[in-house]
């Protein structure tokens, strides 16, 4: 059988395709009116996916994410503006679904929790490297200091 690699290639290549078909999805389609698609986008660029919380609405393949962006467009062809548009889904799901959250009382630890770690870490690394210093500038032990010791350490050697 000088050709059974192309034999063996027949049998295997249906299943590969059969496989990817079950995979592919169709394509999402775009809004009737480009104005409202360009909205949609600008809108949701501005917003968290709920489900992947580290990647905008616009560029989520989550079914809440495509639920959202269904929502918005609908709110969009109704006549909302964007400001009336986030109102409403900050309103349902918190400041969490906006990237750049207000900045309040309920977010103040949200904006200025990583400046109080690293100035809390300075600070530990200041205290830290002082401390160091302080140590190296111990005075030497005298000539009496350093007889005693070596007779603690003799006497803790004879134990052993």
């Amino acid at each position: 059988m000088k050709y059974r690699w192309l034999i063996c290639l027949g049998l295997v290549l249906p299943y590969f395709f059969g496989v990817a078909s079950a995979y592919a999805a169709d394509a999402v389609p775009l809004a009737e009116d480009p104005i409202v698609e360009q909205r949609l986008v600008t809108i949701a660029e501005e917003l968290r996916c709920l489900v992947c919380q580290n990647e905008s609405l616009a560029g989520s393949r989550a079914e809440l994410a495509m639920d959202l962006r269904r929502e918005v467009r609908t709110l969009i062809k109704a006549g909302k503006s964007d400001q009336a548009i986030r109102d409403f889904l900050v309103s349902r799901y918190g400041d969490f679904v906006l990237y750049k959250p207000p900045l309040k009382p309920t977010t103040w630890l949200l904006w200025f929790g990583p400046l109080l770690l690293l100035l809390l870490a300075v600070w530990f690394l200041v205290r830290t490297i002082r401390q160091s210093h302080r140590a190296a500038d111990a005075p030497a032990l005298d000539a009496e200091q350093r007889a005693r010791a070596q007779a603690l350490l003799s006497v803790n050697e004879g134990s052993i």
